[in-house]
């Protein structure tokens, strides 16, 4: 039996968060920085991979209103989004519509696809793991959705004291940049205990990047700083 990922009380944030996660200078303004810096670190590993976008299915799981899933279906790829926030869902599919993508979205969980059978060679699962009831177990879900050879990409939060002061006391207390109760830095996961429970779900690590703010050009970048945001990629054998 599959244990749930789902925490009522997080789906209920974001899907009061809905109707402004389109808004570049609204409550997701982080992730609208963030967003093309990590899309093109995923982009360029799967394309190392899989050199037919368009023959490559992704899953993006807990897409939200769907930043990372439409930027992935605008690089070519067949992009299924799933969420269990239906609000976040309807504002995704009313974002997409007249572009000409293959994108679609479903508001389910990943416990209610691999239920269902299915595997896809990339899942994306960004931002997610911090607000799942079981971290150890979502991967495991992840790791089975996951044909043999795929790849997984999972970004998430460190728990360091920097990242409280940035992610936490700076982002959602002082500058307001997310609502207040977001995040719960005790929640965030460190990249060794990320590392452990992807190999505890069968998955290898193969690469990771810290994803830090590039004050200049007003965007983020991908380097070698892990303190705060970062993002791992691992493979199925």
């Amino acid at each position: 039996m599959q244990v749930s990922s789902v925490l009522p009380a997080e789906v209920a944030r974001f899907d009061a968060l809905a109707s402004s996660w389109w808004d570049p200078n609204g409550p997701m303004r982080p992730l609208h920085r963030m967003n093309p810096a990590r899309i093109d670190w995923i982009g360029s590993r799967i394309a190392r991979r899989f050199t037919e976008p368009a023959a490559t299915r992704v899953l993006d799981v807990g897409c939200g209103a769907g930043l990372a899933a439409e930027a992935l279906a605008k690089r070519g790829f067949p992009v299924l989004g799933i969420d269990a926030a239906g609000d976040a869902i309807e504002a995704a599919r009313e974002h997409a519509i007249g572009q000409d993508l293959q994108l679609d979205y479903r508001a389910a969980t990943a416990e209610t696809l691999l239920a269902e059978g299915v595997r896809f060679p990339v899942i994306t699962a960004l931002e997610v793991i911090e607000h799942v009831a079981a971290p150890d177990a979502f991967l495991e879900t992840l790791a089975d959705l996951l044909e043999p050879g795929g790849l997984l990409f999972v970004s998430t939060l460190n728990r360091t004291r920097r990242s409280f002061l940035v992610a936490k006391l700076g982002a959602e207390y002082l500058l307001r940049l997310l609502p207040v109760g977001t995040h719960d830095w005790k929640k965030f996961i460190t990249p060794a205990e990320l590392g452990a429970g992807l190999r505890r779900a069968g998955l290898n690590v193969q690469d990771m990047a810290g994803m830090t703010p590039a004050p200049l050009s007003g965007g983020w970048r991908a380097g070698r700083d892990l303190a705060v945001n970062y993002i791992a990629m691992a493979g199925k054998p």
